[in-house]
């Protein structure tokens, strides 16, 4: 399996995004070949080796000859579906599309058929998304990650006016995702490479862990005063250690609705939460309280702390740093049983002994819809894991 992260310190466009991709080894004839399944005509693509601020990297080009159309979603999402690419290149693109006119409906208030694509509907942007989604998958890439994405500022000239950097169908795809500025006075990331990062990526941060197996750097149009590219790095993705670093994200709390603590937990476990227990405790005035504690990796703390800070009434979260945390290897196992398929979670110590945990909900839900014991669930999917692991 391979993992891709892109570095956008540079911001991010269509172009740039596959020029990344076949400067890591995508063969331009095979895209040409792919895209050639879309009922499409009048474009062509070339690249050219060229360099920003020193550094090497590859221009993706399209050449359009004159397009008249003015495509709304339902126009495009027929091209797509009516092609001979795979269903999994099918239902991307469609989805990175989707996006796009939901962004562009919200911001000029129409419902989304209403949308007609002006730059979006080109055929240069068809040619990108679905471009990037088939180069994707030829390089085998099974998860994407990007960094935090650097927008420039401003205003620029489109189809509807003067608009401000970044314009507001970009912001609006950008929602929730990290971004910053340092002053560039241009437009560094485009609607179509909002769409396509947002939509496929995994998590917006530090680069993940992996063994480095190639480097793609795909080049902007303009000369800015950074290099103006995106670096795509392709690697594999390296096991967890017994070792790792973690934080602790503390606070205490005395005045808020104790129903509300599950809802918490499943909200910062769902946003990628190690861990997270509470301690009840006394406070001033002897008033009983909890401590909220959740354990986090360091590049998801800043995104946990504000969730603690939305949806609990603290008004401040100590985080500390634990130096160092030991973990088994932990793996999970999928078994059928005479009611479903059903998880078990693997716990393997140094010496290979390994303990197996059925997944709870998963046996109390079996043992809600069938009306018998859990604990006859639970020794039959015990059981079924220990028969699957003793026939490897």
């Amino acid at each position: 399996m391979k993992i891709a992260y892109f570095d956008c310190f540079a911001g991010a466009s269509g172009d740039m995004i596959l020029g990344s991709l076949i400067d890591a080894g995508l063969d331009l004839s095979y895209l040409e070949k792919e895209l050639g399944k879309l009922k499409l005509s009048g474009w062509k693509i070339s690249t050219e080796k060229s360099d920003k601020k020193g550094i090497s990297g590859t221009k993706f080009c399209v050449a359009v000859s004159r397009d008249p159309h003015h495509r709304n979603l339902n126009d495009i999402l027929r091209i797509i579906d009516g092609s001979t690419l795979s269903p999994e290149i099918k239902e991307k693109s469609t989805r990175i599309f989707q996006r796009l006119a939901e962004a562009e409906a919200k911001i000029h208030n129409k419902k989304t058929e209403e949308i007609h694509f002006h730059e979006v509907g080109a055929v240069d942007s068809i040619i990108d998304i679905v471009g990037a989604v088939i180069g994707l998958e030829k390089l085998g890439i099974a998860n994407i990650y990007a960094s935090r994405i650097h927008v420039g500022t401003g205003f620029l000239e489109c189809a509807h006016g003067t608009l401000p950097v970044p314009p507001p169908a970009t912001l609006e795809l950008l929602k929730d995702v990290p971004i910053y500025s340092t002053g560039i006075e241009n437009e560094l990331v485009t609607p179509t490479g909002a769409a396509i990062l947002t939509t496929l990526s995994n998590h917006f941060g530090a680069i993940p862990s992996m063994r480095i197996k190639k480097i793609g750097y795909g080049l902007g149009n303009r000369e800015l005063s950074i290099p103006n590219l995106i670096r795509l790095i392709v690697g594999q993705p390296i096991e967890k250690s017994d070792e790792d670093t973690v934080q602790l994200i503390e606070t205490n709390i005395d005045d808020m609705n104790p129903q509300f603590y599950e809802h918490i937990m499943e909200v910062l476990f769902s946003q990628g939460a190690k861990d997270v227990f509470l301690t009840p405790i006394i406070m001033k005035k002897n008033r009983p309280g909890v401590i909220l504690s959740v354990l986090a990796s360091p590049d998801r703390v800043d995104d946990l702390a504000r969730t603690v800070f939305q949806e609990t009434t603290t008004l401040g979260v100590r985080i500390s740093e634990v130096k160092k945390r030991k973990i088994l290897k932990r793996e999970i196992l999928t078994v059928a049983t005479p009611w479903g398929k059903a998880r078990v979670k693997i716990r393997t110590t140094d010496s290979l002994q390994r303990t197996l945990a059925p997944e709870y909900d998963d046996c109390k839900r079996f043992a809600q819809e069938n009306k018998i014991s859990l604990q006859t669930v639970y020794d039959e999917v015990k059981k079924a894991a220990e028969n699957q692991l003793r026939k490897k």
